[in-house]
């Protein structure tokens, strides 16, 4: 069959025409001479061209015909022709499956098991696969036996005689029979060991649920018990050594390949324990030392092979113990835990092509399946099924999940699975990635049906079905929540009252009964207010239970709504602004703080949803806001409550902006750099502060001078403020300097001086709505029994005369803050030589500020206080880092330009640059400074009041552990991690700030 040169044949045409992709090849395929009778004949190509690929179904066919004797390839051909059922399923295997068009290669006689086409072999079960493996003996056989009986099982698959759900359950039945003729092989290798005991094999996971891959680890668990008269110790390893070998017959590659893994980890203390235990054993462990999540895996356990009455014994006994987990006082924390989509082990360059453990894969349906039944299953034995699509619609039947959703769940993982099991076929191997390549794309989406544009619409649909278990996978477990409480259509299921509360409690509701009294009160009526609420709960009430206290975050929103609830851009804000929503749900539930700044102007509530709403705003716009403010006022008091709201609101934005970057969000995930995410609360709050004395001290001089005071007037902040390093509950440290204006008497300048200090003090504490700002001038000269104001000539003679080591140290945190900017620097110049002394410090200075560090550490740690958790005073705490580096700043900072600053990390990085301090240290100090930082402002998030240790009540650690980024259920492991992480910067202070020669 030749062409004219220069032009396409008609059997290149045809070939183009039925969906081969290089048909050169495939014509040069039909041209040998062993498909000369059936080269030309249409059914052929047709039924190659129904194929997934049919290049790779024509190859196959080549090298099976190749194979055959040559008497028995004509036959073949001749029934290939004239044998639908044959043509569809051989040809569809072949276009399917790379993997078995070798072992047909390998052993063509098999291709005869196609053949057949009685009713039978539409839906075999165990005993009809048994019979396909009765004459295996070894292990080669084994694997033969077991890709024939593969091959018509993948036959009907390919064709549609089966649906996705038949064809797992019929490859958990092929496993069944497979793990039952290993075992009868290695019971007949080891007659004695056989003889010796009762050994059960439990199929768990997808097995056990009767839901199988073509290729997955077979999930097993043995049980052994001693035949009379063998003693028990003997009897288990016995029963051992006949799990091993089973084990190895299964997954050993041999000549023939290998079926798959046989996998017991999921037995008690996973392969750490032993291979075999006694079925008291079992319950031994489950009943004292099982986790939640080994009770969901047991909640797919079922008896499949060896003695069939320990086997059922075992299933009796822990499956009680299965559906008694939701009572465990764990329950809630291990629910919290394993609800977080665990991909992190997942290569970032994967985890957008990961069928199973993806963003909206099969491991969210199941997960959520199986969560649902393990709250529901203890009282409603119709959720008991192992089979994912089973308790779905067992979960829908009973209103525990809602119709609509369910059937969208149902038909979103039927379309998954279908794509795992056809990615899995092609070559029989373990895979969950959904391949890159232009051809294998294109054969996934054939075997799917999809011809048109194959590729295009496999992405389509896989993203469409992803995208409805993204959405879905979590709100199914709140919806129906909401149809307790609301008006339902007759006939419709709905979950009880009872059922509700109990799933709320699983979900970590610590008041059920008043949450069910929240939704109720949001979502019912016919209001678009109560229509937008149904649809955005199911979703606020998965974050809410993502946090540490979730009544709180609902109870939170009721509040907002109520007062925001008619306002129309409100509602419209939290369904329209994708982050506007999960920010609010996280603000809520995080702790007091926030929420409370929130409910006294709910309005604030739209800086959750601007693009830029979470950025803190400088000092100098926040300057320009309030001192308008205070330029429009009618008096004082009005002026200042306009600038302390302004403060309120600010410190909403600055808390907002903490939790959401400590906890992170679905499209953003949490602040890596902590160090940053404290150095912004730090600098925000120190830049509100700032701001807000400035508009009191505008506001006080307008009240009584008009737009002059009698005196050039300064703030200097010090301590943290001038530092820049407030956390959320602290004072602002601050010094008053002074300097008469021109004509004004020293008398008549003190005065002005001290009585604008009062009153800025008395306009920034008066009883308001907002939250007060204390102003704290302790550092002055003589302390509290100093003057409240000084002019500058009276700071340079008392320092120059009677200045203290202790207060050229605090000195280091002076920054100009409010007020005059010219006599504020001419303070800095003049305490510079005072803080950064001409040669460093001698050694009386040093010995001094160790002994008042020695002295603070014995006397002011509060009295039963733990000095390994104390944030600011205790061990390797924020005083120790803090005075290590003071000390180096005064010893270098003459010398080192970097050392002047007062900002501490800053000053300890420069340090580490200038050699001062090994970098190593430096990294400990700052770790742990960090850490101490974040530890308070975590306290004042969540309790509502400043704090230096970690709280006492469990919710409220638990909340503080969730802000440090520790899952549920790890307080334990926070409190070790301080403690390790403070122990090693306390080493470092000890060498360098007692030891070491500085």
């Amino acid at each position: 069959m030749t062409a004219v040169p220069g032009r396409r044949s008609s059997t290149f045409t045809r070939l183009l025409r039925h969906g081969f992709t290089d048909p050169s090849a495939a014509e040069r395929l039909l041209e040998l001479d062993d498909l000369a009778s059936v080269r030309s004949d249409p059914v052929l190509f047709e039924a190659l061209g129904a194929t997934a690929d049919p290049d790779l179904a024509l190859r196959g066919l080549v090298r099976l015909v190749e194979a055959e004797e040559e008497g028995e390839r004509q036959v073949l051909l001749d029934t290939l022709i004239t044998a639908k059922p044959l043509r569809d399923r051989l040809l569809g295997v072949l276009g399917a499956s790379e993997a078995l068009g070798d072992h047909l290669a390998r052993h063509p006689r098999d291709w005869q098991a196609l053949v057949t086409y009685e009713a039978v072999d539409l839906h075999p079960g165990v005993p009809e696969f048994e019979r396909g493996l009765a004459d295996a003996v070894d292990a080669d056989s084994l694997r033969v036996a077991y890709r024939r009986c593969l091959l018509t099982l993948a036959a009907r698959d390919v064709c549609g005689t089966t649906g996705i759900a038949q064809t797992a359950a019929e490859l958990a039945d092929l496993a069944t029979a497979t793990l039952r003729a290993a075992l009868a092989i290695a019971r007949t290798a080891a007659p004695e060991d056989a003889a010796q005991c009762r050994l059960a094999v439990i199929a768990m996971g997808k097995c056990g649920g009767q839901e199988l891959n073509y290729v997955s680890d077979v999930d097993v668990i043995f049980v052994a018990e001693a035949r009379d008269g063998v003693e028990e110790h003997k009897a288990l390893q016995a029963a051992t050594r006949v799990a091993a070998h089973m084990m190895r017959l299964c997954s050993e590659t041999t000549a023939e390949g290998t079926i798959w893994e046989v996998d017991a980890n999921l037995r008690p203390e996973g392969r750490n324990g032993p291979l075999v235990r006694t079925l008291s054993s079992h319950l031994a462990y489950y009943q004292r030392w099982a986790k939640t999540w080994e009770f969901q895996a047991l909640l797919k356990a079922r008896a499949v092979a060896g003695d069939p009455e320990l086997g059922a014994d075992y299933v009796d006994a822990v499956s009680p113990l299965v559906w008694q987990a939701a009572d465990r006082e764990n329950f809630v924390p291990d629910v919290q835990q394993m609800r977080r989509r665990v991909v992190d082990n997942i290569p970032a360059d994967r985890i957008d092509r990961e069928l199973k453990l993806g963003p909206g894969g099969l491991r969210d349906v199941e997960f959520a399946v199986q969560l649902l039944q393990l709250v529901h299953g203890r009282s409603d034995a119709s959720l008991r099924s192992g089979t994912t699509l089973e308790a779905l619609r067992a979960l829908a039947d009973g209103g525990y999940v809602g119709r609509a959703d369910a059937a969208q769940l149902d038909e979103a993982y039927r379309f998954l699975r279908s794509m795992e099991h056809r990615i899995q076929l092609y070559r029989l191997r373990r895979t969950h990635l959904v391949p890159e390549g232009e051809a294998d794309l294109r054969r996934l989406g054939r075997s799917l049906g999809m011809r048109t544009d194959p590729v295009a619409e496999l992405n389509k649909a896989w993203r469409r079905h992803a995208s409805v278990v993204r959405r879905l996978h979590e709100k199914i477990f709140y919806r129906p929540l909401l149809d307790a409480v609301a008006q339902l259509a007759p006939g419709e299921s709905r979950l009880s009252a009872k059922a509700a509360a109990i799933r709320l409690e699983a979900l970590g509701y610590a008041d059920p009964a008043a949450a069910l009294r929240h939704l109720e009160a949001l979502s019912s009526g016919v209001s678009r207010k109560a229509a937008i609420q149904r649809t955005l709960l199911p979703v606020l009430l998965g974050w809410f239970a993502d946090s540490a206290d979730p009544d709180a975050g609902l109870l939170g929103f009721r509040k907002v709504s109520d007062a925001l609830g008619k306002t129309p851009w409100y509602l419209r804000l939290l369904r329209d602004e994708g982050a506007a929503a999960e920010n609010l749900a996280r603000v809520l539930s995080a702790g007091r703080l926030a929420p409370d700044l929130l409910m006294r102007a709910p309005e604030a509530v739209a800086i959750l949803g601007a693009p830029e709403g979470l950025t803190p705003r400088t000092r100098e716009h926040l300057e320009q806001e309030v001192l308008a403010a205070v330029g429009r006022a009618d008096g004082a008091e009005s002026a200042v409550a306009v600038v302390r709201g302004v403060r309120r609101r600010e410190l909403f934005r600055t808390t907002a902006a903490d939790i959401i970057g400590s906890y992170g969000t679905e499209d953003s995930p949490a602040e890596q750099d902590l160090g940053a995410l404290v150095d912004r609360v730090g600098s925000a709050v120190t830049d509100l502060n700032a701001a807000t004395i400035a508009g009191a001290l505008r506001a006080a001089v307008r009240e009584r001078w008009g737009d002059t005071l009698p005196t050039r007037f300064a703030v200097i902040g010090m301590g943290r403020f001038g530092g820049h390093e407030l956390s959320y509950g602290s004072d602002a440290d601050v010094l008053f300097v002074h300097r008469p204006r021109e004509g004004v008497s020293d008398e008549e300048a003190g005065n002005a001086a001290n009585a604008v200090v009062g009153e800025m003090r008395r306009l920034l504490q008066l009883p308001t709505a907002d939250p007060p700002l204390l102003i704290d001038a302790d550092l002055r000269p003589e302390g509290r029994t100093g003057p409240m104001v000084r002019t500058l000539k009276s700071y340079e003679a008392y320092y120059r005369r009677w200045s203290l080591v202790w207060e050229s140290q605090a000195l280091l945190r002076a920054e100009h803050m409010a007020g005059d900017a010219e006599l504020g620097a001419e303070f800095i110049e003049l305490v510079d030589p005072l803080r950064y002394p001409a040669e460093g410090l001698g050694e009386d200075a040093v010995r001094e500020i160790r002994r008042l560090k020695a002295r603070m550490e014995s006397e002011r740690m509060p009295r039963g206080a733990d000095p390994t958790l104390h944030a600011k005073l205790g061990r390797g705490g924020l005083s120790d880092v803090e005075w290590t580096v003071q000390l180096l700043q005064m010893q270098h900072g003459w010398a080192e330009p970097g050392l002047r600053t007062t900002r501490t990390r800053e000053a300890l990085a420069a340090a580490c640059a200038a050699g001062l301090i090994p970098a190593e240290d430096a990294e400990m100090l700052d770790e742990a400074w960090v850490l101490a930082t974040r530890v308070r402002n975590a306290v004042m998030l969540v309790r509502g009041r400043p704090g230096d240790t970690f709280p006492s009540d469990p919710r409220e650690l638990a909340a503080v552990g969730r802000y440090l980024g520790y899952e549920p259920g790890h307080v334990g492991d926070m409190l070790d991690d301080y403690r390790r992480i403070t122990r090693r910067a306390r080493a470092v202070v000890e060498e360098r700030f007692y030891g070491a020669v500085v």
